[in-house]
């Protein structure tokens, strides 16, 4: 039987072509996302092995709460590491910062080559040759202060170290992005303003930095910028050590553990801080990066799913169609003696094959796949060095389930070939088609409960935002509570998918016959054939549409939210913003404070609101304490920048009184009403007296210890005569002396946090859907909470004056934020734009994904058609014999591919815009306010898709007229 099941494989192998295309594709992307996942993680490794690369790390003792405000604020106002840019962005744990003056205490330890606090700079913008800011799509940009020894994996190819504010040493792939060579000069926008810089060397790593642009400093100014920024001074987050034991390479593990250990034992007992191996924070790092980068694969993963989904559908056609042709065969082997399994076998003999040969061109298109997007990121600015082959485990994951897949799709046909009584299939051509009202019926009711869901997500998403009760029945309120949104809205979506490919082979008939009004009276004889050929054929017409039904779906689904979503933002900018301008930083989120001012300062300027995040904010006590965007606001921002809407009390007297104007989605979280005091827990970096005390008093009593052995040194040496020496000593005492004098008091500044607690009152509640998660208050209160360490500028509304100029007023801000790069000012409608255009760029890498499915599914057309002009050769032929041209041929065989396709076109616009509209009322209380349905966009999608027909008709139009009338007539 399996020799039998090769040879139909063999003999039918013409008409498997397009299910083979369909599984390479999916298994593609089931191969891509592996190969894709173990490249990301192998990038990781190579970038954490060259980044991290210290021996030992030390760091504070303990673990503190992890407060993903303050890690925001970190990443965009600075931050400190062991020499390296990943560290502190991807560290899954944080731990109490150490005093730096711990620096001494490691280098004397034995096996110590180097030990030193590296300060990091983030938000830095590189000006190119061009005169334009340097940007990629990879990391951000920083500066590092860097010297002989800070970085081993760095090596210096030309020039030398930075030394100073005006000179920078720039890595390799930063010099070529920006166009910079060893003696250029250019500008480098510092977090207080540009600078004019010079380039004094460049430096390669490693490894690739994945995009990212990395700036060598001048420790010193390094040093000084990340201390104003963070407002950490004289303390660290990691101080890096490398170990002499293996000549300046990197230590072993064990090396590690025992250099680690002596560190350890010579730290003070006072000094809240432990030495840990480089390598378990490589580790701990690689772990949490890999973690946040894991949505990629289940994302690729999905659209493999939807592929072979698809492509199951011409499977499940193509062995539809070639047991049909090859069921007197079936019956003649049933009649000799063999079992249905072994019927059963044959089939699936060419299913293996038929995997198999499709999984194998799959894994190849899944590596090239990968390939691409590799180079593709490479000339968008982000190299990646990270192996892109596919693994053993991978390419056995892609034929496993390819072959699968194509059981699945032939186990329906197989079936039929084995249980089909020999006598029935012998006459199997003249067989009806088995009535299909039981699916109907089926699928109809899967719809009704579809719907249901559907109604029960919309019911819990209003109850959450407008309370009340889902329903009567308690049980099911504890149960809708416990679901929440998303299992009902998923569990919906699919029973109206399965639903609809389910009573799909009962809406062929009188769909076609809608469907074919106008080619039946228009092209009278083909247009009347084409809708009854589609009746004959009521399963295998509603496969092909459903493969084209379930892309299409998931387009039309996201355009109804990508269009809800941006007339959302354009009605929020509309009726809301009134403001005649808005600026904010392309950098790193915050605005430099000159930039500020020289908005501020320019002519025509009325008004300039100010918007400043409060990093880790907390509202109670206890168990009961919780987070929220806290945001300092000028009293003018309801008046002059936004129109609230107010759910209860006034917003615009609260602001002005200092009180809490609380999102509503906060308030109910919390059950906050106007009125109820609230206490408010924040944090300021303040000077620590005491801390500052100690290390001024030692400081001096360090320089009068060494003074007075100086000095003990010089009388030795002049009472043995020894004037010349005793001379040199009294210089090195003038010289100590001297450098105490100068030395600068903000090194030996102490700082530290210090928790503020301030009762307000609730004076507002809105509704705004920016601020439903936010609560505003305004400056003086949020003085009492942080200071400007623990908050930044990170967006500007501004006015002009009364009747000024506006485009003229534009261009004078344009002007005087131009010097800082990173500052962009738009207007009203530039601002909508942009809000617009990045919708657009979410979806757009989504839509391309999914034309993968679309493009299965007119596979699946011309397949459905290739196969059925195979099975009806002998009609055509009688067609073409009693004088049907060949134009009429063509026609009647496109206008049931164009009929296929808008059958499947507008059932899936029908779901996919139910759908839409569901999502939007669902998730309306998280910004998508308005409702839109893209019109035009659907237009298209229906042209489309009779174009898409037509031309798929094309070839098994011409493969039924090359075959000779007469040959036709006795096919069989």
């Amino acid at each position: 039987m399996i020799r039998i099941g090769l040879r139909d494989a063999r003999a039918h192998f013409g008409r498997f072509v397009m299910s083979i295309i369909a599984i390479a594709l999916g298994v593609s992307f089931v191969v891509g996302s592996f190969c894709f996942r173990e490249m990301m993680n192998n990038q990781v490794d190579q970038m954490l092995a060259s980044n991290s690369d210290a021996d030992v790390y030390v760091r504070g003792d303990t673990e503190q709460k992890d407060d993903t405000s303050a890690s925001f604020a970190a990443s965009s106002s600075g931050s400190e590491s062991g020499s390296d840019s990943t560290q502190t962005s991807t560290e899954s744990k944080n731990y109490n910062r150490i005093d730096v003056s711990l620096v001494d205490t490691i280098g004397s330890v034995q096996g110590v080559d180097t030990a030193e606090a590296v300060y990091e700079v983030n938000g830095l913008v590189l000006v190119g040759k061009d005169g334009n800011a340097v940007s990629t799509m990879g990391g951000m940009t920083s500066g590092m202060g860097l010297s002989q020894g800070t970085w081993r994996s760095a090596t210096l190819t030309q020039g030398r170290w930075a030394k100073a504010k005006d000179e920078i040493t720039l890595h390799t792939f930063a010099a070529e992005t920006a166009g910079l060579n060893v003696g250029d000069t250019t500008k480098l926008v510092y977090p207080d303003g540009p600078a004019d810089v010079r380039v004094v060397g460049i430096f390669s790593t490693a490894s690739s930095q994945a995009g990212a642009i990395i700036i060598g400093l001048d420790p010193a100014t390094a040093k000084e910028y990340f201390q104003q920024q963070s407002g950490q001074i004289g303390t660290a987050r990691y101080l890096t050590v490398y170990g002499s034991a293996a000549q300046g390479q990197p230590l072993s593990v064990e090396q590690q553990q025992t250099l680690a250990d002596r560190i350890n034992k010579a730290l003070p007992a006072d000094a809240n801080a432990v030495a840990v191996t480089g390598q378990s924070v490589r580790d701990d790092n690689a772990a949490s990066t890999k973690k946040a980068l894991g949505f990629i694969q289940p994302l690729i993963l999905i659209f493999a799913i939807i592929a072979l989904f698809v492509g199951s559908f011409i499977i499940t056609n193509t062995f539809s169609m070639i047991v049909r042709e090859s069921m007197r065969g079936y019956a003649l082997l049933r009649s000799i003696g063999a079992s249905p399994v072994q019927v059963f076998v044959t089939v699936a003999v060419q299913a293996v094959l038929l995997g198999l040969v499709g999984s194998g061109i799959g894994i190849g298109l899944g590596w090239g796949m990968v390939k691409g997007i590799v180079a593709l990121m490479a000339r968008m600015g982000t190299p990646m060095t990270g192996a892109v082959n596919p693994s053993v485990s991978d390419m056995l994951v892609g034929l496993i389930v390819g072959v699968l897949v194509t059981l699945i799709g032939a186990s329906l046909p197989a079936r039929r070939a084995a249980m089909a009584p020999p006598i029935q299939a012998m006459n199997e051509t003249v067989n009806p088609e088995k009535p299909v009202w039981p699916r109907g019926i089926i699928g109809a009711i899967m719809m009704v409960l579809g719907v249901c869901a559907w109604a029960v997500c919309w019911r819990i998403a209003w109850v959450n935002t407008n309370g009340g009760e889902v329903s009567p029945w308690s049980r099911f309120n504890d149960l809708a509570t416990t679901l929440g949104t998303g299992w009902p809205l998923g569990i919906g979506a699919g029973l109206i998918v399965i639903g609809v490919i389910v009573l799909a082979p009962a809406l062929v008939t009188p769909t076609s016959a809608v469907l074919g009004w106008i080619p039946s009276h228009v092209f009278t004889v083909t247009g009347r054939l084409a809708t009854r050929n589609l009746s004959r054929s009521k399963r295998r017409t509603a496969n092909t549409a459903a493969a084209l039904f379930v892309g299409v779906a998931i387009v039309s689904c996201l355009g109804v939210i990508a269009s809800s979503a941006k007339a959302s933002v354009a009605g929020i900018v509309d009726s809301g913003l009134k403001s005649d301008f808005s600026a904010m930083s392309v950098s790193n989120g915050q605005i430099p404070d000159d930039a500020i001012e020289a908005i501020k300062n320019t002519e025509g300027i009325d008004t300039v609101s100010q918007s400043r995040m409060l990093m880790g904010v907390t509202y109670g006590s206890g168990d009961d304490e919780a987070s929220a965007m806290t945001f300092a606001e000028q009293p003018s921002l309801f008046t002059k920048v936004f129109a609230p809407v107010t759910n209860a009390g006034d917003a615009d007297k609260a602001l002005r009184d200092g009180e809490l104007v609380v999102g509503l989605e906060v308030a109910k979280d919390n059950g906050w009403k106007v009125g109820d005091e609230v206490r408010v827990n924040g944090r300021q970096v303040v000077v620590d007296e005491a801390a500052t005390a100690k290390a001024q008093a030692d400081y001096q009593a360090q320089v009068k210890g060494t003074i007075d052995n100086l000095t003990a040194q010089a009388q030795q040496l002049m009472a043995a005569g020894d004037m010349a020496g005793a001379q040199a000593k009294t210089k090195e005492i003038e010289k100590v002396s001297d450098d105490a004098k100068n030395v600068d008091p903000a090194t030996m500044v102490k700082t530290k946090n210090e928790t503020t607690h301030v009762t307000m009152k609730v004076g507002a509640i809105i509704e705004n859907s920016i601020y439903r998660s936010m609560v505003l208050m305004n400056d003086d209160a949020a003085n009492k909470i942080a200071n400007k360490y623990t908050m930044f500028t990170i967006m500007l509304f501004i006015n002009g004056k009364s009747g000024i100029d506006l485009d003229g007023l534009k261009t004078r801000l344009i002007d005087a934020v131009k010097p800082y790069y990173v500052v962009n000012v738009q207007n009203r409608d530039e601002f909508k734009s942009t809000m617009s255009s990045m919708v657009d760029q979410i979806l757009l890498v989504l839509y391309a994904l999914l034309a993968l499915s679309i493009v299965i599914a007119i596979f699946g057309i011309v397949n459905t058609l290739a196969l059925s002009v195979s099975e009806r050769t002998k009609e055509i032929g009688l067609l073409r014999a009693i004088g049907t041209s060949r134009a009429q041929i063509r026609g009647m065989l496109g206008i049931e591919a164009a009929i296929i396709a808008v059958f499947g076109t507008v059932l899936g616009m029908v779901v996919g815009v139910a759908a839409g509209v569901v999502i939007r009322a669902v998730y309306e209380a998280n910004g998508l306010s308005t409702l839109s349905i893209p019109w035009n966009q659907l237009a298209v999608f229906l042209a489309l898709s009779i174009l898409v027909g037509l031309i798929a008709s094309v070839s098994p139009a011409s493969r039924a007229l090359k075959q000779p009338v007469l040959d036709a007539v006795a096919s069989e």
